[in-house]
């Protein structure tokens, strides 16, 4: 974790140096200024957590200043000889707090401390109110081994800070492992901050991400916290890293390298202090290799991988999900499942994944009788495979060669590499057989 750093804004040298001597004593960083020129200089090069900032300076007063600074910074004045009227006046400008000269070391740590909370919780609330509208993923619901192996990654990193790619097809509860690798690190007191990387124009998620000063584009009335700066001292989650634009790989790779950042239209370095987690349902190593991805930024983000599965290769977890489902989306009444949708939900092969057993079970519940059980035709918007029927479901748009290479791939290990067999179900000759596994190796 970063130290916080606090500016003091003090034309007395002895003073000054004495109040960030007992500053760095309660463990926080200081950066003094005799003037606020000079502190406006030391702004525009560090990103102080508050502002210990004296009532009257050589070339201005916390009347002027506090106005400029107040809604970016939280302010403590310093008012000489216990003047009442001056503390007054500061507090009414937006000041956070006020200490009277001589300073006492106890009420000095008691007030900073104090300013600092309430400065980070008011940013939290604030933040949270306006980006975390969605709802937290719930829990995990599971019972196959595959699962259990996936539960065993996340046990081994969460504790860390390494950085994590989670990789599955769309709906599998990438999020949710996401959220339980946060859950269980040592960044778990704030909450996981999250960004889609397919949700917002190239121009708006940079912005989301890194924020902006004032002035840094039409419309950029005030200066903007981005998502990193939110994530200090949590984890930010990245979903769908795969679809960012390059320019934005580009500056991730730089954060992720150095901790560091600047907002838009601003030439300040800040300090980023973000766990990065993130993931996609797209072959982002494979993107690498043909240039629609970073390389570098894959290698970066694949220091650890979690795979999770698609629902029709752990069957095992079909059955808990639904239930699990039907008992949080039920919740006034008791609903069970009729063996025969049981076992129609069993042999649907489920492309959606977790997410598409969620609405299949929310459907139902609302088609079926409070109380009652779900039957086969509270299912029936699920399509069943007619005898003959050919259903072709893909991740990303196959060219005609890796079809053939998958199909071929399939029948060879149904038929245990039958040969004649292979033939005979491709409707070709077993010597085109043998030329097409040559071919495909």
């Amino acid at each position: 974790m970063k130290k916080k750093i606090l500016l003091v804004v003090d034309d007395d040298a002895v003073f000054n140096g004495l109040l960030r001597r007992q500053i760095e004593a309660m463990g926080f960083a200081s950066v003094g200024a005799a003037s606020w020129a000079e502190a406006q200089q030391k702004l525009g090069e560090i990103e102080p957590s508050a502002i210990i900032l004296d009532f009257k300076l050589p070339d201005s007063n916390a009347g002027k200043i506090l106005p400029e600074i107040r809604n970016q910074y939280p302010v403590i004045v310093l008012t000489g000889y216990g003047s009442i009227p001056n503390a007054v006046s500061a507090i009414r400008e937006g000041a956070a707090d006020f200490l009277t000269k001589p300073v006492n070391v106890d009420e000095l740590e008691l007030t900073v401390r104090r300013v600092l909370e309430t400065a980070e919780l008011r940013e939290s609330n604030q933040f949270y109110r306006t980006k975390l509208a969605s709802h937290r993923p719930g829990p995990m619901v599971f019972e196959s081994a595959a699962m259990r192996e996936v539960q065993a990654m996340i046990n081994a990193v969460a504790p860390t800070d390494t950085t994590v790619l989670i990789l599955g097809e769309s709906g599998t509860g990438k999020e949710m492992v996401a959220q339980a690798i946060h859950e269980r690190s040592q960044r778990s007191s704030r909450e996981l901050v999250a960004i889609d990387g397919s949700g917002l124009q190239e121009n708006l998620f940079e912005s989301e991400l890194f924020g902006h000063e004032r002035g840094a584009f039409t419309g950029a009335d005030r200066q903007k916290r981005g998502l990193i700066e939110e994530a200090g001292g949590s984890t930010l989650f990245l979903d769908e890293i795969g679809d960012i634009g390059a320019a934005i790989q580009a500056k991730l790779l730089r954060v992720m390298e150095s901790n560091t950042f600047r907002r838009l239209g601003g030439n300040k370095t800040l300090g980023a202090d973000a766990r990065f987690v993130a993931a996609t349902n797209r072959d982002i190593e494979a993107m690498g290799r043909s240039g629609t991805f970073r390389s570098d930024l894959y290698f970066r983000l694949s220091r650890f991988v979690i795979t999770v599965p698609p629902l029709r290769s752990r069957r095992e977890d079909i059955e808990p999900l639904a239930r699990h489902f039907l008992a949080m989306l039920s919740r006034t009444t008791t609903m069970t499942l009729a063996p025969d949708a049981l076992k129609l939900l069993l042999a649907y092969d489920w492309p959606g994944n977790v997410r598409e057993v969620r609405n299949a079970i929310e459907r139902a519940v609302i088609l079926a009788r409070p109380g009652s059980e779900v039957q086969v035709q509270h299912l029936s918007f699920i399509p069943r495979n007619q005898p003959g029927e050919v259903v072709l479901r893909f991740g990303e748009e196959p060219s005609l060669e890796q079809i053939e290479r998958e199909y071929l791939r399939q029948v060879i290990a149904k038929y245990g590499g039958n040969r004649q067999k292979t033939a005979a179900v491709l409707g070709i000759s077993e010597r085109h057989v043998y030329r097409l596994i040559d071919k495909y190796h």
